[in-house]
């Protein structure tokens, strides 16, 4: 696995200044991924109480994302940062605005556990929706865990497991709509869970964003619209030229 360093500069404050906006990143991601696991366990265990606790926190995540967007603009204005200084800071102005959204989408799971709670619930105990849940979790733990490395080969990985959760929701759709067509009578419920999955499936979108990032970060190039495989020849072509 390819791990990278930036450069110190001869200015101590600057450092400082880039070290808080990381750190800062970090924090706010370890709150979302609270949020996010709070929410799966809500739903799992009809838990409204723990729903409501991440309810409450989306608005801290909010009030972080707007203060660090503000200290990131200032940054750019005093030190007028280039190269992968430059990188830096616009990967953490990204990864904040797909960090507070992963917020938002664990808020509505968190909401839709509180309507879900009021149901019967079925047999498996949405052991489908536990383990997707589960699956963007750690998408999104290896997402913050790239920024923590630098390591651009989370991009390919994190790709690689967005599909999957796409093939996972058409999955928990198709069945969920098979429900419905069998039982009118739970189809409010259903749509309810079927929401819960499609907020799952965002979040790995985000996950996914959070990879690309830091690829462009370490590489120097936007990624968004290359394939895995793409990716991979060009830090194989690197590898090979070092």
């Amino acid at each position: 696995m390819i791990e990278r360093t930036f450069d110190q500069h001869i200015s101590r404050q600057f450092n400082n200044e880039l070290e808080h906006l990381r750190q800062q990143m970090m924090a706010m991601g370890g709150i979302v991924e609270q949020m996010l696991r709070q929410a799966v366990q809500a739903l799992i265990e009809s838990d409204t109480a723990l729903a409501q606790v991440v309810i409450d926190t989306d608005d801290q995540v909010n009030q972080i994302e707007k203060k660090l967007d503000e200290e990131c603009t200032l940054v750019i204005a005093r030190r007028q940062p280039a190269a992968s200084d430059l990188r830096l800071i616009f990967a953490i102005i990204k990864a904040i605005s797909d960090l507070e959204r992963i917020g938002d989408e664990a808020e509505k799971i968190a909401r839709w556990a509180i309507s879900l709670a009021d149901y019967s619930r079925p047999r498996n105990d949405y052991r489908e929706l536990e383990l997707l849940g589960h699956t963007v979790l750690d998408m999104l733990r290896q997402g913050l865990d790239g920024f923590t490395r630098l390591s651009p080969e989370v991009a390919i990985e994190l790709k690689n497991q967005d599909k999957k959760v796409d093939q996972e929701y058409e999955t928990i759709f198709r069945q969920y709509y098979s429900y419905m067509m069998e039982d009118a009578g739970q189809i409010r419920r259903i749509l309810d869970a079927l929401l819960v999955a499609k907020s799952m499936e965002r979040i790995g979108d985000h996950c996914k964003n959070l990879g690309e990032y830091v690829y462009y970060l370490v590489q120097g190039h936007d990624v968004r619209y290359e394939t895995a495989r793409q990716m991979q020849d060009s830090l194989d072509l690197e590898s090979s030229e070092e």
